[in-house]
């Protein structure tokens, strides 16, 4: 069983190509319980990101551009104002509303340019990266 589970993770890894991941967008939407904003306005945002990423090539490596952009759906993003919030990292952008409309300026802007959409910019916090050797002195 255990052989089968690691030849699906491998399968899996090379069809969603995980390792050539530039950027991951975590948008806050299909909530259990709705907060930041209605549901069906987070699932709007939802499939507007899906149906741009795919549209723009987003989505999946291609010879020219050998990364791709990945998305995942968040229940809740703790923030809790101002949603649908969506992250991106590895910059540690947080966007508020959003919307469609919001969504395909930080698409053109920020993903496709590398400017950053003030206007929708909440916070900025980049994950930090930590040498494991510090950690062991």
């Amino acid at each position: 069983m255990k052989n089968s589970n690691t030849c699906l993770l491998k399968e899996n890894v090379e069809k969603l190509a995980l390792n050539s991941i530039k950027q991951h967008l975590f948008l806050c939407c299909d909530q259990t319980k709705p907060k930041c904003c209605p549901r069906d306005i987070s699932l709007e945002s939802w499939q507007y990101l899906k149906k741009r990423l795919k549209e723009l090539g987003l989505d999946q490596p291609t010879e020219s551009r050998p990364y791709r952009i990945f998305r995942t759906k968040a229940n809740c993003l703790q923030v809790c104002v101002d949603g649908p919030l969506l992250l991106v990292y590895p910059e540690g952008i947080w966007y508020r509303n959003a919307t469609p409309e919001v969504i395909e300026k930080i698409l053109q802007e920020h993903l496709l340019q590398g400017k950053i959409v003030s206007e929708y910019v909440f916070c900025q916090h980049p994950l930090p990266v930590f040498d494991e050797t510090e950690d062991n002195e």
